[in-house]
């Protein structure tokens, strides 16, 4: 039988609505907050507890003691710098063993806490193995298509993405008639978004493109989008958003839609590759 899925939860509402398919399917579930990300409100219904990030032998100790096998991170986490980690012994042997990825990007830095996660005997899983129909489909996911203008923009805007992830800094980009508006860095899509407003010219509006890295580590901070994400969109007059279907995470997918339509934008999943 399958132990305890384990669930290292930051921010927003996907640890939750994970932690509520896992115990949908009579599967037991234990929630591990991060202190100062997770929302605490969301999780207090599932057996949880709440440690800092560097406090890692409370981390591990807390998943052992609830017979946890399997493991998903997921939920939003602003990395914290090595000034105010403040790891406890295990977890500076931890950052020793993680070494030089604690300096380089997110997804290195993630991939190498996963490898760490699984030599102490944890097997790591992505959210959309877990949690069926989180990841958006192929194809036009509402009533509004793309026209041929958008449809540059969405090929310039995918180009531009995977030069952006290649080189570990983003995993979005806002693109109007072929030039690019603005790129997402550590401030995150809301934020470019709303930079972007300003930005618009006139004539055919633009797209937010998002897809993943170049060899990104499906696992862990895969692309999100939501009804949030379309809301910003419309408020920076944009035409539609495209993802990359199988690796965006969708997890409000009929709200999302449904905003998408009200909104008047196009919302596309594409295999970009």
């Amino acid at each position: 039988m399958t132990g305890t899925l384990g669930i290292v939860a930051g921010g927003g509402p996907l640890p939750a609505r994970l932690a509520a398919a896992a115990r949908a399917s009579g599967r037991p579930v234990f929630v591990l907050g991060l202190e100062g990300h997770a929302d605490t409100a969301t999780i207090a219904g599932y057996p949880h507890a709440l440690h800092r990030i560097g406090a890692a032998g409370q981390i591990l100790g807390a998943l052992r003691q609830a017979g946890v096998d399997e493991l998903v991170l997921i939920g939003t986490v602003r990395r914290p710098s090595l000034l105010t980690l403040m790891p406890d012994a295990e977890g500076a042997k931890i950052l020793a063993r993680i070494g030089r990825a604690a300096f380089a990007g997110d997804d290195g830095l993630l991939a190498a806490v996963i490898r760490v996660f699984e030599e102490e005997g944890f097997r790591v899983r992505g959210a959309q193995e877990v949690m069926t129909g989180l990841a958006a489909p192929e194809g036009v996911l509402g009533r509004h298509a793309p026209d041929a203008a958008a449809e540059a923009d969405i090929v310039r805007g995918a180009t531009v993405a995977r030069i952006l992830g290649a080189a570990d800094v983003g995993q979005a980009v806002v693109v109007q008639q072929g030039i690019v508006l603005g790129v997402e860095a550590v401030e995150g899509t809301d934020a470019l978004l709303a930079r972007c407003a300003s930005l618009r010219r006139e004539g055919p509006a633009g797209v937010l493109v998002k897809r993943a890295k170049p060899g990104q580590e499906a696992r862990a901070d895969l692309p999100t989008i939501g009804v949030r994400t379309v809301e910003g969109a419309a408020a920076a007059g944009l035409a539609g958003i495209a993802i990359e279907a199988g690796m965006t995470l969708m997890p409000e997918r009929e709200a999302t839609i449904a905003a998408a339509d009200a909104a008047g934008l196009f919302l596309v999943a594409r295999r970009f590759d």
